[in-house]
């Protein structure tokens, strides 16, 4: 790379030296991040230049663990990921969705799902995030991606590139900056991008539990009347819980002992699964809906939760974000297989274009069964559990509706088809 560029703002005035050069930037070393730059570099090569710049890279793990739709786990095939995770990945063989209270005796099950969106392919795996995002780290590095263990504190950008300036104060001259550092994101606020949304005042207890009896690949999604309960299966005869409370309660249950939390864990879980031990920290994280206004600026794109936070309701939130690096990726390497500017205003629409309904439906999706399942009326109980048994007895609904949760439906972008760039 060459040790200096001259870079220009929208003025035509020169902004500063840069010390290093790039043709895209990704700021956050997350799932999104990483994907996003290992796409790149696959796609077009040692010519096309890729830095990361996360200070989450120097370590820490993740205990929290996701599930990986059926469209995602083709992309993570298709950039060489999925084979190393794939032994530790416990697949999803179906669901099960009940509508009750916490101290009903017995829970009717109102919908269930078969798990196979294809034959021989399960809609989802869960995966613990550590594992994949380690994976995802060293293929990037092997790749020819530059990882750097810095945040981004600064950028300016002008017409012919986007100045960089990292916290250890050395300074990127690209062409793209990707915002990917989460739903407080930083980079969002300094490019003076509006978000909209409300917090539900709930709070998302996120738990993994050993427990005495085979799960059997099955998921659990218990409707009550603080928040949908999900039981989701990990290998090891072990679940990953999220547990959804109001905010005040979910504090003082992640707040109780150990054997106290047990109890409550247990009053919601059952005894199906026989003993329980809590396998991992507990934590609570606040929930809510919010949407950028745009999901681009000048030189810079939005991905993941810097776009868009949902409620995990329907455990979308995540393969949101996937589906925002397929989308992009294909975007960028098509412009630059044409000798384009990367960060040109065209390339960033088209971006735009291809998330922003897919973002708004499934916003719209995710608050709309929150407000129906997460209260105490007995009508709209009533009227919801019509509505699943409804659902229930129509396979052809059922199977729209797990296709569009396996990020199989409308225009899916080559990398989540399984395709290479």
């Amino acid at each position: 790379m060459d040790s200096t560029m001259s870079m220009v703002d929208a003025r035509g005035d020169d902004v500063t030296r840069a010390a290093a050069n790039t043709d895209v930037l990704i700021a956050g070393g997350g799932f999104a991040g990483l994907a996003l730059a290992l796409a790149l570099r696959q796609a077009l090569g040692p010519g096309f230049a890729v830095t990361l710049a996360d200070p989450g890279l120097t370590g820490g793990e993740d205990p929290r663990a996701s599930a990986i739709a059926a469209a995602p786990r083709r992309m993570f095939e298709a950039l060489g990921v999925w084979a190393a995770v794939a032994a530790e990945a416990q697949a999803i063989l179906d669901m099960v969705v009940t509508d009750s209270r916490v101290d009903d005796a017995v829970r009717p099950v109102f919908l269930t799902f078969e798990g196979e969106i294809e034959p021989g392919e399960p809609f989802a795996h869960m995966v613990e995030n550590a594992r994949l995002v380690a994976e995802l780290a060293a293929k990037a590095a092997a790749a020819g991606v530059t990882l750097v263990s810095q945040p981004v504190e600064d950028f300016t950008a002008g017409r012919t590139g986007v100045t960089v300036v990292l916290g250890d104060g050395s300074t990127w001259a690209a062409k793209l900056l990707v915002a990917a550092d989460g739903g407080r994101s930083r980079l969002r606020e300094r490019a003076g991008i509006a978000v909209h949304g409300w917090s539900y005042g709930q709070s998302a207890i996120v738990t993994t539990v050993a427990h005495e009896r085979d799960h059997h690949g099955r998921a659990e999604e218990h409707f009550l009347p603080g928040g949908p309960f999900a039981i989701l299966p990990l290998r090891h005869n072990r679940s990953s819980i999220v547990w959804t409370e109001r905010a005040a309660d979910a504090e003082r249950f992640v707040a109780l002992p150990d054997a106290a939390f047990h109890g409550e864990l247990e009053k919601r879980l059952g005894l199906h699964l026989g003993d329980l031990t809590l396998a991992g920290p507990r934590r609570a994280y606040p929930l809510g809906l919010w949407v950028a206004r745009r999901f681009i600026a000048e030189r810079m794109a939005l991905v993941g939760d810097a776009a868009h936070v949902i409620h995990p309701i329907a455990g979308q939130g995540l393969n949101m974000g996937l589906r925002d690096i397929a989308a992009l990726a294909e975007a960028v390497v098509d412009a630059a297989r044409l000798g384009l500017d990367p960060g040109d205003v065209t390339v960033l629409e088209r971006y735009q274009r291809w998330r922003r309904f897919d973002t708004m439906t499934m916003s719209v999706s995710t608050d709309t069964l929150n407000r129906l399942f997460s209260n105490r009326s007995d009508v709209l109980r009533l009227v919801r559990d019509i509505g699943l048994g409804v659902v229930d007895r129509l396979p052809p609904l059922k199977r729209m509706f797990m296709r569009e949760a396996a990020g199989l439906s409308g225009d899916v972008p080559k990398l989540l088809r399984g395709e290479a760039l």
